[in-house]
């Protein structure tokens, strides 16, 4: 994968929220997904592009 299309801008960053929640979201890297620890649900990053669909998010286990 292109270095740059894992990374998340962080002034986007600031200004994305949790669309369930409106919590704020951290970047985990590893994974290539934002995390609302809030809504324990992880979306997706696909091709730099963050999928803020609650449908598309991944559910975090406790």
């Amino acid at each position: 994968m292109d270095e740059k299309l894992s990374r998340v801008d962080p002034k986007l960053l600031e200004l994305l929220v949790c669309p369930l929640t409106r919590g704020r979201l951290a970047y985990d890297r590893e994974n290539n997904e934002l995390v609302s620890e809030k809504a324990r649900l992880a979306y997706p990053i696909r091709d730099g592009i963050p999928i803020m669909l609650v449908s598309e998010a991944r559910k975090i286990d406790a």
